[in-house]
């Protein structure tokens, strides 16, 4: 029976939203976050990319060492066969064959509006597939264990040559194809009759990439992931923690979550092939908004302040009798509200970039968390509080104690 699987692009596409940014260390502690929640995917970032070179090796180290639970890395390259060289030399280099980053996601835009508008005359309809499909190969001869290609600008791309790109990806040997909404414009029943039609005739999951400019991302990934089970084949949905991304956002990794488990009508034909475990949800959104510096909204679903709130007289009634009235899922089951040692008032001792080894010990020893190696322990404190330029949550700082070594691989040169 076909599944649904959730591939979380926060590390790609959220990162790149104007006026934000995440440090290497924050993008570390949100695969460490996503491996909790349990989604299948985390899409880590741009492995050819100079400055992300150190964070791609120290995260596929903590991989390989448990960090992140079951949760696979991906890398995304355009497909360009230099790029995709580029990015095996770097993670070839993070370590043994076996600690390499297996999993990628190739990209290229296939609208004749990106073709005219963008590309310019550089690149026609041909030159794209041959591009596309020379990237692929260099990519499977290296070793990747699965190829998703993406089609930049999809849901403008017409149905002829959207088929003709994805069976040439297919043939070249990549695993799944990425229909991009590119600029948010789709809709529901369009995009679901397109994936059904598309994956039936490819024969491989088309995957769901949805942004959010007209508000519809989340009913968007919904509708597209139906149409690859109406096709029989798995569906893999791209989201972002907190709808983070481009202009107005991705689909929100949360809100999907919910709406495959509680939507009516959805939960009796979708099934999660993830593990997922919502305990840590309210965890994973607050912290991405502290570390990103976005406040959620109130009526964010699921963790937004006002998301189990009542106060009008027939809600409130209803409420108090049953809870089931007016709210759809349990509070409960999203986790606990994060406590940490930083946010405490009143009189407090913290550790971090100016810290020092009393304060260090203080903190590690009040939050229970265990020092095996003291000295490098409390420098990657001092260095990830500097790269974040905030306050370390209870979480950092156990996720540096539990895996120093394969964190100062973030740091190289300034640990020897």
């Amino acid at each position: 029976m076909p599944v649904i699987h959730f591939l979380d692009v926060t590390n790609r596409d959220g990162v790149q939203t104007a006026r934000t940014g995440l440090s290497k260390f924050g993008k570390t502690m949100l695969n460490f976050y996503l491996g909790r929640l349990g989604v299948a995917q985390s899409e880590l970032g741009f492995p050819s990319l100079f400055h992300e070179v150190p964070y791609v090796r120290a995260n596929v180290a903590l991989a390989q060492a448990g960090a992140f639970g079951e949760l696979r890395l991906s890398g995304w390259c355009r497909a360009i066969t230099a790029d995709v060289a580029a990015s095996l030399s770097v993670t070839a280099e993070a370590g043994q064959q076996a600690g390499r980053l297996r999993h990628y996601n190739l990209s290229i835009s296939t609208s004749d509006q990106m073709i005219s508008h963008k590309f310019r005359g550089k690149l026609d309809r041909d030159a794209i597939i041959a591009e596309m499909t020379a990237a692929v190969a260099v990519a499977r001869d290296g070793g990747a264990e699965t190829i998703g290609v993406n089609a930049e600008d999809a849901s403008r791309t017409d149905d002829g040559f959207l088929l003709e790109f994805a069976l040439a990806a297919k043939e070249a040997g990549a695993d799944r194809v990425r229909y991009c909404d590119t600029i948010g414009g789709d809709t529901p029943e369009r995009i679901r009759e397109r994936f059904a039609k598309l994956a039936s005739a490819v024969g491989i999951p088309v995957e769901t990439h949805c942004h959010n400019d007209l508000g519809m991302a989340v009913a968007n990934s919904l509708s597209g992931a139906f149409g690859d089970l109406d096709a029989g084949q798995d569906a893999w949905v791209n989201t972002c923690v907190n709808g983070i991304g481009e202009r107005a956002g991705n689909a929100d990794l949360l809100s999907c979550l919910l709406a495959f488990r509680h939507g009516f009508g959805a939960e009796d034909r979708a099934t999660i092939g993830d593990p997922v475990d919502l305990s840590w949800a309210r965890r994973l959104a607050l912290w991405t908004s502290y570390a990103f510096g976005q406040p959620l909204p109130q009526g964010q679903p699921g963790v937004g302040r006002n998301a189990f709130a009542h106060e009008s007289g027939i809600h409130a009634d209803g409420a108090l009798k049953d809870r089931q009235n007016y709210e759809l899922y349990d509070d409960d089951t999203l986790g606990p509200f994060p406590a940490d040692w930083h946010a405490r008032e009143g009189r407090v001792v913290l550790t971090g970039e100016y810290g020092g080894k009393a304060g260090f010990r203080h903190v590690m020893d009040g939050l229970g968390i265990e020092v095996t190696d003291e000295e490098l322990t409390f420098r990657l404190v001092q260095l990830c509080g500097a790269a974040t330029g905030k306050p370390l949550t209870d979480d950092e700082l156990r996720l540096i104690a539990g895996y120093p070594d394969q964190l100062a691989l973030l740091y190289p040169g300034l640990l020897d």
